[in-house]
């Protein structure tokens, strides 16, 4: 099936394809290292570092539909944000795009607003 993004697709691929290169890319090194040294149940420094600029950033769950809180994207338009995104182990949680987060906040969203 043809896709054709819309302007607003394109514009976030373009902003987050940037955001991948200015902060994720040089930090997967670092993400590794700190994985390998705190283990699988600690928070990663370098994605608390990189949590705000990615908010302030307007690249903040990008997968939350018809919200002021999110995006606002279909799930078709989400796709190539995640194909993006997919690129780097550290990158859905800093744009905070992994899961469970975004089933917790789309249920937040549904009945907590």
């Amino acid at each position: 099936m043809p896709f054709d993004p819309s302007p607003k697709v394109q514009d976030l691929q373009r902003r987050l394809a940037a955001f991948m290169d200015e902060h994720i890319y040089p930090n997967e090194k670092r993400f590794l290292q700190e994985a390998e040294s705190l283990g699988p149940w600690k928070v990663y420094p370098v994605i608390e570092e990189l949590k705000p600029k990615a908010r302030a950033a307007g690249l903040w769950n990008l997968f939350l539909p018809a919200s002021e809180r999110g995006a606002g994207l279909t799930n078709l338009e989400y796709a190539p944000l995640c194909e993006i995104m997919g690129r780097s182990l550290l990158a859905p949680e800093v744009f905070n795009c992994a899961a469970p987060a975004t089933g917790n906040m789309e249920v937040l969203e549904r009945y907590a607003s």
